[in-house]
């Protein structure tokens, strides 16, 4: 099978499975990019993850003005669009929060976290399919949670009940993409990410590795988290010299 095939299928297994899911207090509206914004997320698989890949990244879940709004993991609009160059219609949740309403590719508001990571590729490789030629970005969980004031609630926060189901499902889709892309890395963004991903990847014997999560909340991220993140790629061999930028 093709590889963007499979990553579609996987994708649309994974959303089968955690949509079966029920999820409690204090969580009260649930997301799932992957059903709502399947369209964009489709248009990220085709576009980059049609081949094999060097290193695979895995993100935590989706964040409210990102992966939410375009189905793209860390998927700040204006990233997505004009430097992914993917823009599509996006529905809405069976259930939206007042205060967290999905405005797809119309959303005015940033996520910090794919500003970071989307401007920092941007800069080192200067175009997607550079960047993309041996790599792939990825999230585990697909689905965004929130309390009934809207504030975000992380799946590590979800009682062990809710989680060992999720992670299930979150598990064998990673495994699934891992397959199909054959990377020799996989690198987790963010420590909760490094965990799931060595439950997964090791007994696969793909090496694992972790960078600083770039969210705006973890005051080392807000110093350099760009330099930080490559300086920790160095240091276990996967980050290579910038590329020579094309005259």
């Amino acid at each position: 099978m093709p590889i963007a095939r499979e990553l579609r299928a996987a994708a649309r297994a994974l959303a089968r499975a955690v949509d079966r899911l029920e999820f409690g207090p204090p969580v009260s509206h649930v997301y799932d990019p992957l059903a709502y914004a399947w369209r964009a997320h489709a248009a990220y698989i085709d576009a980059f993850g049609a081949t094999r890949k060097r290193v695979v990244y895995v993100g935590m879940n989706p964040g409210p003005f990102g992966m939410a709004q375009t189905g793209v993991p860390f998927g700040e609009v204006a990233s997505v669009r004009d430097w992914l160059g993917i823009s599509a219609k996006v529905d809405r949740p069976a259930r939206e929060h007042p205060k967290r309403p999905v405005e797809g590719f119309a959303c005015a508001r940033s996520e910090v976290s794919g500003t970071r990571v989307w401007g920092a590729l941007r800069e080192h490789f200067g175009s997607p399919e550079r960047f993309f030629s041996h790599s792939f970005i990825a999230n585990y969980c697909p689905l965004m949670f929130m309390e009934a004031s809207g504030r975000n609630r992380t799946p590590d926060k979800l009682p062990l009940r809710e989680r060992a189901p999720l992670f299930d499902a979150c598990d064998a889709h990673l495994r699934r993409l891992l397959g199909a892309l054959e990377p020799e890395w996989v690198v987790g963004v963010g420590a909760f990410a490094e965990q799931r991903c060595r439950a997964v990847a090791e007994p696969l014997g793909v090496q694992v590795a972790c960078v600083l999560h770039p969210s705006p909340a973890s005051p080392r991220a807000n110093r350099d988290w760009a330099g930080q993140a490559r300086r920790q790629l160095q240091e276990v061999g996967i980050c290579r010299p910038s590329p020579a930028r094309p005259s």
